[in-house]
């Protein structure tokens, strides 16, 4: 059994995930990989049906609709976790994660990190073809969010991170309530509040070159509201 594997959520990413898969698996041998997608109109769904068919690697997971990141997460989590993978990876779809950064994110996570952020904002990070807004929404969020809730963690609203599945197990995925952008944040703070050892580690993030952004204003305005909510919930 391969004891990481990678959860990629899609929706309208025909055009990513053949160059997708090729790169992540070579960069990682021994790992696998679960799409996770949300019935794409533009063919997403089938095409990574005859990858999975080609190689035994590439595991497909079908939804009825689009139904979110934050609950594609939690459901390729949970598949992952029944079937005994030992460390376990978000990444984007839209090539702004490099592969290259994998070997060292699970070095890290092997040498008992709980959780592995890889992160834009510590000293090596940083973003390329952003624009001047987008670098204000991005980093303005975190420190929002990261003042409101008291977590250490300088981009909490990192989505490319590896979690040990001890890790995962402890947070209770059932119980996680964000869906969007929030759900980067809810994680990281659930991870924090349970005392869990979170390591961030620099990369370069990349603007996709093919497709369009899902970001928001109703995706941010959520985040937003939702610091609030995870800040004065019940334990």
């Amino acid at each position: 059994m391969p004891q990481s594997l990678i959860v990629i959520p899609t929706y309208n990413e025909h055009d990513n995930v053949r160059g997708v898969a090729k790169d992540f698996l070579a960069a990682l041998p021994g790992t696998e990989l679960l799409f996770v997608d949300d019935n794409s109109p533009d063919g997403t769904g089938a095409l990574l049906d005859e990858l999975a068919a080609a190689d035994p690697r590439i595991h497909v997971m079908h939804r009825a609709g689009k139904l979110g990141l934050g609950t594609a997460y939690v459901e390729g989590f949970g598949w992952g976790l029944a079937r005994g993978y030992d460390y376990l990876f978000e990444m984007d779809a839209d090539g702004s994660h490099n592969p290259k950064y994998l070997r060292g994110m699970l070095a890290l996570a092997e040498d008992g990190a709980d959780l592995v952020v890889g992160s834009r904002y510590v000293p090596g990070g940083g973003t390329e073809n952003w624009g001047l807004g987008r670098k204000v929404i991005s980093r303005g969020g975190s420190l929002y969010a990261r003042t409101i809730l008291g977590v250490d963690v300088r981009d909490v609203t990192a989505g490319f991170v590896c979690w040990r599945r001890g890790a995962l197990e402890a947070i209770d995925l059932a119980t996680i309530t964000s869906n969007g952008y929030s759900f980067q944040i809810e994680m990281k703070y659930r991870a924090a509040k349970k005392g869990l050892r979170i390591v961030e580690t620099p990369i370069t993030f990349v603007d996709r070159r093919v497709g369009q952004s899902k970001m928001s204003r109703a995706i941010v305005a959520e985040a937003l509201l939702k610091v609030w909510a995870l800040r004065f919930r019940r334990p």
